[in-house]
């Protein structure tokens, strides 16, 4: 009969032994592979990430802030910030107005279904551009207008008219402020 317990003096016949250390970090390099290849695949599909090349939504989004956005959400709001993509440069525009709104840039400024918005984050007044979009503009169903928070300047839906939702690249989560580095 076989005893659980080795007798005294009997020693065990199999001893622990170690991985190699190969096989250690050949484990350890999948691991940084698996995770490599999910950032990757998240920041591919499902997240964005950009460097702002523009002073256009100035002071919200600055010129070097990163920004990350979120790309499966497609159900855009007033005030929601957007990622666009407008002649192969991607751009922060912030939404003014959704579908079924009417938009309509006068002497006052801005005004959403005619009535002039209060915009207590905007320091610069908003105003038409010489040659550009022709208001009072409709918003069609699935389109969004946006402006830039530096109105002075801002290439926006002033530009290049209303924007259709499924064309954004996604919507802002986070702003990463450069800080000199």
């Amino acid at each position: 009969m076989m005893s659980l317990y080795p007798e005294p003096g009997q020693t065990d016949s199999a001893p622990n032994k170690a991985p190699p250390l190969w096989k250690d970090l050949l484990a350890l390099i999948l691991k940084i592979a698996a995770l490599a290849a999910a950032f990757g695949l998240l920041f591919t599909f499902v997240f964005g990430l950009f460097r702002n090349q523009d002073g256009d939504m100035f002071p919200s989004v600055k010129d070097g802030d990163l920004v990350i956005f979120y790309r499966l959400d497609d159900d855009y709001h007033a005030s929601d910030c957007l990622v666009l993509d407008y002649q192969g440069r991607r751009q922060v525009r912030r939404v003014v107005a959704v579908a079924g709104d009417t938009v309509d840039i006068t002497d006052e400024g801005l005004a959403i279904n005619g009535v002039a918005q209060y915009e207590p984050d905007i320091y610069e007044s908003t105003f038409r551009y010489e040659s550009g979009w022709d208001f009072p503009v409709t918003l069609q169903e699935g389109e969004v207008f946006v402006l830039g928070d530096a109105r002075d300047n801002a290439t926006d839906s002033r530009v290049y008219g209303p924007v259709r939702a499924e064309d954004a690249l996604g919507k802002v989560m986070m702003i990463i402020r450069r800080r000199e580095f």
